[in-house]
């Protein structure tokens, strides 16, 4: 791929699960925590009852397709889909909100919060998860003076 070319780039992360995830009281659960504690809605042409809930994550081009399925997606505890905030205080936000969730809702699934120092790079983050098979972790690129995504040297 010559420099020249578009980079490709994520827009969107698919989980099959259980239909009755999709339904009723669950499904409105679901979308409570999503829109409260990461701020994604639901794209209103692609939610159907028991099939398909598609969550707007601030972007139409980036959303998590959730689609009911007999053989939903099971997956091991360090599975995982990453999220990038800018700033320790912006995921702080998010944990907090999700803390704050949990309070009337024990399937909220929070891990401790973490910082590992790399030297050119203090990386914060949390896994957080709720009713779905994969858990988020939120991540915070704290880079030093000269470092950053693109330079590390």
């Amino acid at each position: 791929m010559s420099t020249s070319d578009p980079i490709p780039r994520f827009n969107h992360v698919a989980l099959s699960v259980s239909p009755e995830l999709l339904s009723g009281e669950t499904a409105r659960d679901l979308l409570r925590f999503y829109e409260e504690v990461f701020g994604w809605g639901p794209m209103p042409t692609m939610v159907k009852e028991g099939e398909l809930i598609v969550l707007r994550a601030h972007s139409n081009e980036q959303f998590v397709y959730l689609h009911g399925s007999d053989e939903p997606l099971r997956c091991p505890p360090g599975d995982h889909f990453g999220l990038q905030v800018d700033t320790p205080a912006a995921l702080d936000a998010v944990l907090d909100r999700a803390r704050k969730f949990a309070e009337a809702d024990d399937r909220v699934e929070i891990s401790e919060r973490q910082t590992e120092d790399f030297k050119v790079l203090e990386l914060h983050s949390v896994y957080i998860r709720y009713l779905l098979p994969m858990r988020i972790e939120l991540q915070c690129f704290d880079w030093a003076e000269g470092f950053g995504a693109a330079r590390t040297a």
